[in-house]
């Protein structure tokens, strides 16, 4: 079972996760909506496409753009379409 952790609180926690290039994608569906926030960043991998962020908030301390996912992948990374991948501190394992 591989955890996603930040500020004591589990954000994600899946036996199902993909890794890319060194990361960790959880399916949507195993990762806490409650500790989301949408944001506006978006940036644009070559052979994945276009990622989205999400902030994560844990008792009301912030953690801008902790999260990422791609609502829509290239071809060659469909297996992480609308999947989330974290970083900035999460502690992922």
């Amino acid at each position: 079972m591989v955890k996603a952790v930040w500020n004591g609180a589990t954000i994600a926690e899946s036996d199902d996760t993909i890794v890319v290039e060194g990361n960790h994608y959880f399916p949507r569906e195993a990762v806490d909506p409650a500790l989301l926030r949408e944001s506006d960043t978006h940036t644009l991998c070559p052979w994945k496409g276009t990622a989205s962020y999400y902030s994560l908030v844990v008792d009301g301390v912030e953690n801008r753009d902790a999260a990422w996912y791609y609502p829509e992948t290239k071809a060659a990374a469909d297996d992480i379409r609308d999947r989330i991948a974290f970083w900035k501190g999460v502690q992922v394992g």
